[in-house]
């Protein structure tokens, strides 16, 4: 940030004081009080994505009955439970306790403290010791205190929400509710607040280049496991679109429901995706007590009408192409490994082989904790139990990613050995061809 830069030397010539003026206001921008800038961001990303919801729900109970039966406070009671279930506050609806997270509402609520959190750290970036200052080591406690009040700005507005939604008859969980509002607000908002400031400039060239090499490899292997299993869930669903047409014309469904009924597809195509990957990595998920969806097995029993579950293979024996899929996340992290090493090569043979392997373990661990959040109970019964199976699916990520690293870094550590052997014997032997001198 230019906040954190030496200031500029001011003259009397025009020129100057223009460019004084610019500094002038750049300071303004970047030099906000922190306690009031800091509170209010939390506040606004947190009530930016509940505003989004309740209005969502009002528009819905418009859409299905034309304000014909309910309220609207109703309508904001239930878009307040949306807004606390992708906090993790399990909701009980007609006395059945659902635990499921619509994580795309969870990333909804994540993309709005990232961004405000961009906007919190350029208003601070001015409080605090220049970047000369921090470089020699001077302690800087402005992110922290920005992050700290910006997280509990943020917890007091779903303390708020879940006081004012909940009923006897639903009673959100607030002990959780207070926690996954603690890791979005510090763990989405503080980094934030460390880029938008600056800070995190400064701070990250004293990570160690391998423990950045592992990272990215990390974050790419994941991206591309992720695109493929959207790529997969899209395959699968389209293939037996026919059954979810089916699906919505047995819900005699208008067209305000099925914009509902879209918005609510999409709020858990993030755990449809993770379900993808449980089945594309071997173990499989359930959808239901005593149900098995894998490629080796799919035991099915009655399912609820929704059009995303038209996604779901056929019970009964799989395909014989069904087990070799499994190579898929091997393959995955094998060409991304390999390509982090064409980016950023290094010649010796364990560097490649650490920085591929570890990459793998670490996208391997980290697609097991979001696999935890997938499931979750969604319905009486045997719909108790829905959701992947999250142990098998940690110790398959990390086995797979892992040796895909692996391989995939050290085939291309070798290419790039052998072409600079090459390379180096082609030199020796126009060397030995031409005339020395005397």
């Amino acid at each position: 940030m230019t906040s954190l830069q030496s200031p500029v030397r001011r003259t009397g010539h025009g020129r100057s004081r223009a460019r004084s003026d610019a500094d002038l206001r750049r300071d303004l921008a970047t030099s906000r009080p922190l306690v009031p800038t800091a509170t209010i961001g939390g506040a606004i990303a947190a009530g930016g994505p509940l505003l989004v919801c309740l209005a969502v729900a009002v528009v819905g109970w418009f859409l299905t009955d034309a304000g014909g039966e309910g309220s609207p406070s109703g309508a904001l009671r239930v878009g307040a439970h949306g807004w606390l279930a992708a906090h993790g506050s399990t909701v009980a609806v007609e006395g059945i306790r659902i635990t499921a997270i619509p994580l795309g509402l969870t990333l909804l609520c994540a993309w709005a403290v990232w961004r405000i959190g961009l906007r919190v750290g350029e208003s601070v970036s001015g409080h605090g010791p220049d970047a000369d200052r921090i470089a020699d080591g001077e302690r800087d406690w402005t992110v922290a205190i920005a992050a700290g009040l910006f997280a509990a700005s943020y917890v007091v507005v779903g303390v708020v929400t879940s006081a004012v939604a909940s009923t006897a008859a639903s009673a959100p969980s607030s002990a959780r509710l207070v926690l996954w509002s603690v890791l979005l607000a510090g763990g989405v908002g503080a980094p934030a607040i460390a880029f938008g400031s600056g800070r995190a400039a400064i701070w990250l060239p004293r990570v160690p280049a391998s423990v950045r090499s592992i990272a990215l490899a990390m974050r790419r292997i994941l991206t591309a496991w992720v695109l493929l299993c959207l790529l997969a869930l899209a395959a699968a669903f389209l293939s037996d679109f026919s059954t979810a047409a089916n699906i919505v014309s047995q819900l005699h469904a208008d067209a305000g429901a099925i914009a509902l009924m879209t918005l609510l597809t999409a709020a858990v195509l993030p755990n449809a995706a993770l379900f993808s990957s449980s089945y594309l990595l071997g173990p499989g998920f359930t959808v239901g007590a005593g149900t098995m969806v894998s490629p080796g097995a799919v035991v099915l029993g009655p399912l609820p009408m929704f059009p995303l579950l038209a996604a779901l293979p056929d019970q009964g024996p799989t395909p014989w192409w069904a087990a070799w899929l499994m190579l898929l996340p091997v393959l995955v992290a094998a060409v991304v490994a390999a390509r982090v090493q064409r980016d950023r090569p290094v010649l010796a043979w364990d560097q490649a082989a650490i920085r591929g392997c570890a990459g793998g373990i670490a996208a391997g661990v980290v697609l097991g904790i979001l696999t935890a959040f997938a499931g979750g109970a969604v319905g009486p019964g045997r719909m108790n139990d829905v959701g992947p199976y999250t142990f098998d699916v940690l110790l398959h990520a990390i086995t797979s990613f892992g040796v895909g690293g692996l391989v995939g870094g050290l085939v291309m550590c070798w290419w790039q050995r052998d072409g600079e052997a090459r390379v180096s014997s082609g030199l020796g032997a126009v060397r030995a061809r031409l005339p020395r001198r005397r």
